[in-house]
C-alpha cells in the first residue's frame, strides 16, 4: 500500500491521509487488465487498492451514459454521465463504498465525514449498511432539511460551531485520537472509488472532453488517475482533455489557473446557487492546479445565470440534477461558442447529484387548477 504526494513527491508505506507538507496523498498508479464480469468494481479489479466489499455494496457504480440532445443544438456529440442515479443520489457513493470497506477491513468501529450534504449522507447511509458508527460533522448554519437528509440513514449529526474551514483539518486530528475513521472529501480511497467514472466512460467511448464540475479537487483526480492508468495500462490510446468547472461565485482553483499562480488562495466571500461546490479553499485545489498545467487541461467558470438555464436545458431531456451538475453544460455552452471545443468533438459532463437534494431553490411552473366538469377545456 504505497502512498505519494502529488506536490513534494513525498512517499508513503501506511494508509495516511495527507502528506507532511500538507498536501492530499494519493496511491502509486495501478495497471492491469479488464475481466468480463457484472459490476465495475470487478470488471476492474486489478486497479483498487483494496478488495471492496461487494456483499454490502448498495450498487454504486455502472451509471448510465446517455446521450444528449443538446448536441445538436451545441454542434457536439454530447454524452451525459448520470450519477445522479446512485444509491443516494451522488457520486459520492462510489467513494464511500471503497473508503468504508477499507474502514472495515482496518477494524475501525467508526466511520465520519464533514459535510452538509451529499458526503455526509452518502457516508451515514454506507455506515448503517457496513453495521459501523458515523460521526457527520456539519456547520452550524446548516439547515434543518440537510439535516434531517443525513441523520435519517442513522448517523450522529453534530453541528460545530466555529471556523469551518478548520474542521476538515481538525476531523483528521481528532479521527486519529479517537478511532473515528474520517472519509472527507479528497481521502486517498475516496479518490480511488471515483476512477470508476472514467473506466466506465472508457467502456463505451473515446470522448475528445470530458466536463468536471469541482470542488474539493478530490472528484477530478479520481477521474484523470482513472484515465491516466488505462493509458498507461495500453487501453487507451489518448488521454481526453479534462475540464474542471466551477462557479464563478467561487472558483478558487479557475482564477489561480488563469492568473498563472502555481497555488490556490483563498476565495473570499463565496457565493452561488452551486453550493455543492461552493468550496473557497478546495484541499486538493493546489493537486488540481498540478494536472491542469501538467497536461495542459482547462478550467472554466459559469456565472448563476447560465448555470440556471443550463439546469433547466437538462430538465427539459428529463434530467433533475442539482445547480453544481450543470455546470458542465453551462461551460461546453462557453466552449463551443468560443471554438475552444471544435464541432463534432466527443464531450462528455458529469451529472453529479440530483436535483431532488437541492428542492427549495429549484424553478418550476405553476400548477393550474380546474373544476372537474370543465377538465375537458383544461385538457385542450
Amino acid at each position: 500500500m504505497r502512498l505519494r504526494c502529488p506536490i513534494c513527491g513525498r512517499e508513503y508505506d501506511k494508509p495516511v491521509q495527507r502528506c507532511e507538507c500538507g498536501e492530499p496523498v494519493e496511491f502509486e498508479l495501478f495497471e492491469g487488465e479488464p475481466y468480463i464480469a457484472k459490476t465495475v468494481w470487478e470488471r476492474f479489479y486489478d486497479f483498487w487498492p483494496i478488495e471492496p466489499e461487494l456483499g454490502l455494496s448498495l450498487g454504486e457504480g455502472d451509471t448510465p451514459l446517455i446521450k444528449s440532445k443538446l448536441g445538436k443544438e451545441l454542434g457536439v456529440k454530447l454524452y451525459l454521465k448520470n450519477e445522479t442515479v446512485n444509491p443516494t443520489w451522488s457520486f459520492k457513493d462510489r467513494g464511500t463504498f471503497l473508503a468504508v470497506s477499507y474502514a472495515l477491513k482496518a477494524g475501525y468501529k467508526a466511520v465520519g465525514t464533514v459535510s452538509t450534504g451529499n458526503m455526509g449522507a452518502s457516508v451515514s447511509a454506507y455506515a448503517s449498511r457496513f453495521g459501523l458508527k458515523a460521526k457527520i460533522l456539519v456547520s452550524e448554519s446548516a439547515s434543518d432539511e440537510k439535516v434531517k437528509a443525513i441523520s435519517v440513514y442513522g448517523g450522529d449529526v453534530i453541528r460545530v460551531k466555529g471556523d469551518y474551514g478548520r474542521l476538515y483539518f481538525e476531523s483528521l486530528k481528532l479521527g486519529e485520537k479517537l478511532g473515528i475513521y474520517f472519509i472527507n472529501s479528497d481521502n486517498p480511497f475516496r479518490v480511488e472509488g471515483y476512477k470508476g467514472i472514467a473506466f466506465e466512460i472508457a467502456e463505451e467511448l473515446s470522448p475528445d472532453y470530458v466536463l468536471i464540475p469541482t470542488s474539493s479537487g478530490g472528484l477530478f483526480r479520481g477521474i484523470a488517475k482513472g484515465f491516466i492508468e488505462l493509458k498507461e495500462s495500453g487501453l487507451i490510446d489518448e488521454l481526453p482533455t479534462l475540464v474542471a468547472v466551477q462557479a464563478e461565485g467561487c472558483s478558487p482553483i479557475c482564477r489561480a489557473f488563469k492568473e498563472g499562480k502555481e497555488k490556490i488562495e483563498r476565495f473570499e466571500r463565496p457565493e452561488t446557487i452551486a453550493k455543492a461546490i461552493a468550496n473557497p479553499y478546495p484541499p486538493s485545489g493546489n493537486a488540481v492546479l498540478k494536472l491542469l498545467r501538467e497536461f495542459g487541461w482547462k478550467c472554466v467558470a459559469v456565472s448563476d445565470g447560465e448555470i440556471i438555464k443550463a439546469q433547466k436545458k437538462l430538465a427539459g431531456e428529463g434530467l433533475f440534477v442539482q445547480p453544481a451538475s450543470a455546470t458542465g453544460i453551462a461551460a461546453l455552452k462557453k466552449l463551443t461558442q468560443s471554438d475552444v471545443i471544435s464541432e463534432g468533438s466527443k464531450v462528455v459532463s458529469i451529472l453529479t447529484g440530483s436535483g431532488l437534494k437541492t428542492l427549495p431553490h429549484a424553478e418550476g411552473g405553476e400548477a393550474r387548477e380546474c373544476p372537474l366538469e370543465n377538465l375537458e377545456n383544461c385538457l385542450r
